[in-house]
């Protein structure tokens, strides 16, 4: 599509008076809404003037949406990292496991001695607090190597200490 000067004087008046850029280009005929986009950046047209559909006085919605939200899994992973209480362990069969226990397994299922946490879990995650920790890192942070020597990293063994 090549833009005429009568097509570009379309572009100014439409984007003006607020229309979007699917709907300029609908307009238009003949082009795309990232041609709009692009032609409009190209001509440093003025930020866009309020659309039909959205008024000032009109909340954002994704504003909106974070205040009457509860707190994400993100934020309730770090506010675990913060807490330090951990209930004892109440060990559970695979039979016993519900929605109210914690899932983490404990040691080897070929082993006599295997189980389940069986801690209350936090809400929106299937384990306990502790586990939680085990489970869910924190993405894009490196780790420091661990030597073969060191099964457990320091900062999970002081947390089940704590707990104990």
């Amino acid at each position: 599509m090549s833009w005429t000067d009568e097509k570009v004087e379309k572009l100014k008046e439409l984007w003006g008076k607020g229309h979007t850029a699917s709907q300029i280009a609908e307009l238009l005929g003949d082009t795309t809404r990232n041609a709009v986009i692009g032609k409009a950046h190209r001509l440093n047209l003025q930020a866009r003037a309020p659309s039909k559909q959205t008024s000032s006085n009109k909340q954002n919605p994704k504003q909106s949406k974070r205040t009457n939200q509860t707190m994400s899994r993100k934020s309730k992973f770090k506010s675990i990292l913060l807490d330090k209480n951990f209930e004892s362990e109440k060990p559970t069969s695979l039979e016993g496991l519900t929605d109210h226990t914690c899932r983490w397994p404990i040691g080897h299922p070929d082993q006599e001695s295997f189980y389940f946490c069986g801690r209350k879990p936090i809400e929106d995650f299937p384990y306990c607090k502790l586990h939680v920790l085990y489970a869910f890192q924190p993405k894009n942070q490196k780790e420091d190597v661990l030597d073969k020597e060191d099964e457990i990293p320091e900062f999970i063994e002081k947390k089940v200490k704590s707990a104990g």
